[in-house]
């Protein structure tokens, strides 16, 4: 049993036990993150009963990363405004509302709009979760607080496509939402109990503009980057969106760094270590992402298992990087951070080489293994390095770390599976001009190349983030930065 004196206190200098308090937080967010992912293998189905096309399905998929995306960034401010209490019930309330939406959809509008209400509450709770559980652990403790983070971060969106191909397999797709609302109703009524609010409000002033900026550069540089890996980056849509995205972020963080209260304090950047750290894993979580793209394409494709067959060929994978953040939170709190990121950078190269090479012929139980032996690399770096990252933050800044560590992670994955998406239908096409004898073994042999030049592009980026990890300096994780 835990000591009361060791026990968080709230804004009053209450105590109350963090187990309750943290496991709210941690199902809350598992729910809301596993949307992201739920719908990928229920989309056909979807189709045929709401008879629409696959651009417009796609749509419930983007839409959820984008007003996702564009929330998150917000979330940092909102804290500051709003009590983190009744911040939560704001997010578990509108994804609850957007739930309830989704399961009693008959149209394809009608499941969008819900989708989207799901997403503003999905955008707030990541940041939220994370600022929260890392504030209430002790610094010497806080290894251990991301590992629990890594899991719901890490786990939901990889068991999200198992879980979807059985539902749909068995049952209507609506049930996806159903299995969900109990679930959701339940982790509400624990937090009446167990949510307190533990940050003090600062009534910051609002500035409307800066959030109009956020949310329109971020919202368009999403999609553009997310329309990339089906329409080419030469689009004349997707280059558009992607430079009035940046254009309009450089004038939002120069609006920032002017104001006296702003939005996001990207002075946040200031701190080596934290810059470092979000990129690493940045760029790690976007070769995560491009490979569950990916490997579905070859079991399916090439080998020809099912889509559920496909997601359990997955999870293992997740349930290794499950079970392994925590202990590698726990290792960082005792060792620090140089030794675990190199072991874990070493593994996830390692492991990661082999899909360069795969034939037609790969036995599956090599994938398998090959894959979890990654998502071991990614666990003992991943949520280590973001730790690292944000340990070198002042208490008040730790928000704002949350918040532009999340979104660009999400800018990231959007870009890592646009970008081995991308080289992989490119490699297609570049074989198949140079093969024009029409046959299904040319186009079996295209597609293998082309997933080869993909997870060759992932394999070139976790080299980069290697090279990288090497910059960060060890004793950042117990000092902060100003």
């Amino acid at each position: 049993m835990e000591n009361i004196h060791t026990q968080p206190v709230d804004i009053n200098g209450k105590h109350f036990k963090r187990a309750g308090f943290v496991l709210v937080l941690m199902v809350g967010t598992f729910l809301t993150i596993i949307n992201q992912t739920l719908l990928v293998t229920a989309l056909p189905k979807i189709m045929i009963d709401l008879d629409i096309n696959a651009n417009h399905a796609q749509w419930l998929i983007t839409a959820f990363m984008l007003i996702s995306g564009i929330m998150i960034p917000i979330s940092a401010f909102l804290l500051n405004l709003i009590t983190n209490r009744g911040l939560f019930f704001g997010a578990m309330g509108s994804f609850a509302v957007g739930t309830v939406i989704c399961a009693l959809s008959t149209t394809f509008s009608t499941l969008l709009v819900g989708r989207v209400i799901q997403a503003i509450g999905s955008g707030l709770m990541i940041p939220l979760m994370q600022t929260l559980i890392f504030l209430v652990f002790p610094a010497n403790r806080r290894g251990e607080a991301m590992g629990l983070v890594g899991i719901v971060i890490a786990f939901s969106p990889a068991i999200g496509p198992t879980l979807s191909g059985w539902i749909v397999d068995n049952y209507d797709w609506h049930y996806l939402f159903y299995i969900i609302l109990p679930i959701v109703g339940m982790n509400i009524l624990l937090a009446f109990l167990y949510m307190k609010n533990i940050i003090n409000v600062t009534k910051a002033k609002i500035d409307i503009f800066s959030i109009i900026l956020s949310s329109l550069g971020l919202g368009s540089l999403l999609y553009g980057i997310s329309t990339a890996g089906n329409r080419g980056w030469e689009n004349n849509v997707v280059f558009t969106s992607c430079v009035i995205g940046l254009v309009v972020i450089a004038i939002f963080s120069h609006r920032q760094l002017k104001l006296a209260q702003p939005v996001l304090e990207l002075r946040v950047f200031k701190s080596r270590t934290f810059t470092l750290s979000t990129v690493i894993v940045s760029i790690i979580f976007m070769t995560m992402i491009g490979s569950e793209i990916l490997l579905p394409i070859y079991t399916q494709s090439i080998q020809g298992y099912s889509a559920f067959q496909s997601g359990l060929i997955l999870l293992p994978g997740a349930l290794v990087l499950g079970i392994i953040s925590p202990i590698a939170g726990k290792i960082f709190d005792k060792y620090g951070i140089k030794k675990i990121s190199m072991l874990g950078m070493f593994i996830l190269s390692l492991a990661t080489f082999p899909f360069l090479l795969l034939t037609k012929d790969t036995p599956i139980w090599w994938i398998i293994c090959l894959y979890s032996l990654r998502m071991l690399g990614m666990g003992l770096v991943m949520m280590p390095l973001a730790t690292a990252g944000i340990n070198a933050l002042p208490n008040r800044l730790i928000s704002h770390g949350s918040a532009i560590n999340n979104t660009v992670r999400q800018v990231f994955a959007s870009l890592g599976a646009a970008i081995m998406v991308g080289v992989m239908s490119a490699t297609v096409a570049g074989y198949s001009s140079n093969h024009p004898e029409k046959s299904e073994d040319v186009s079996l042999l295209a597609l293998l190349d082309g997933l080869n030049h993909g997870f060759l592009s992932a394999f070139i980026l976790i080299i980069l983030a290697f090279v990288l990890s090497f910059f960060i300096k060890p004793p950042t994780d117990t000092r902060k930065e100003e």
